[in-house]
């Protein structure tokens, strides 16, 4: 990746990702929104941390702007020590491919790639070897073993979702940023796919920065970080669901 090397910066150790007086403004004059206002964050490698807060809070346009999908106005975003607001588009591009995995809503799947194709996308677009011994255990954990020479249409949601979450993770990223990944889960697949979440994190020192609206999955996460009116509103460690339910009604009224 050319010039990334020179843009790496000190980090607070541990530190995974980290926004630095964020600010994202979409459109201007009357009409214009501030979706994030002076957001300051760290988020720790190793650790699952969850981003909530109301409808508008901002969330969602921090996570898109963590990982370097949308530009922020001004302030300074990072991944380990590189400033990603320094980078050009392709720059980006490479670091998205090469330190970030996604799960998003939506699986994303390729429909005209196996679910094995799938899963080896990243380190197929990088061109580089798959460790198929890693991959090996992503399968088996999430009980895909059967189902890598199916197509996205022949598989269930549950069963996508699942090959986006060994797609995020095949290529071993520095961190997994996941965009509501069980919306459209019932809550049993839901809870099974936020354990997987939670045990990728506890056994393999992964790093994960989720946003939801449900307080049931942001339970899951070792931290909450709530956001209100684009500002960050405080924070959770070791968070419960009606620890979690507690302050968000306090954000909504």
């Amino acid at each position: 990746m050319t010039n990334v090397a020179a843009e790496e910066r000190r980090a607070p150790a541990g530190t995974a990702c980290r926004a630095v007086d964020a600010v994202k403004v979409y459109g201007s004059g009357e009409a214009a929104v501030r979706a994030l206002d002076g957001v300051t964050v760290d988020f720790e490698a190793g650790r699952f941390t969850a981003i909530m807060g109301p409808s508008g809070s901002g969330k969602s346009t921090l996570l898109h702007c963590l990982a370097g999908l949308d530009d922020l106005t001004s302030g300074q975003v990072f991944i380990g020590g590189i400033d990603l607001t320094t980078l050009s588009e392709k720059e980006r591009t490479l670091l998205r491919r090469d330190r970030v995995g996604f799960v998003f809503q939506a699986f994303n799947l390729i429909p005209t790639m196996t679910a094995e194709e799938n899963i080896n996308l990243p380190v197929d677009l990088a061109r580089r070897d798959p460790d198929r011994k890693w991959v090996e255990r992503l399968v088996s954990i999430l009980g895909l073993g059967d189902r890598l020479d199916h197509r996205p249409s022949e598989l269930s949601g549950g069963q996508q979702q699942r090959v986006a979450a060994a797609r995020a993770l095949s290529s071993r990223p520095d961190i997994v940023i996941a965009d509501e990944p069980t919306g459209n889960l019932d809550s049993h697949l839901g809870a099974e796919l936020l354990s997987f979440l939670e045990q990728v994190v506890r056994d393999f020192g992964q790093t994960i920065v989720m946003v939801s609206h449900d307080p049931v999955a942001a339970g899951h996460a070792d931290r909450v970080v709530f956001l209100a009116d684009g500002r960050v509103a405080g924070e959770m460690h070791h968070p419960t669901v009606d620890g979690i339910l507690d302050r968000m009604k306090l954000l909504e009224t």
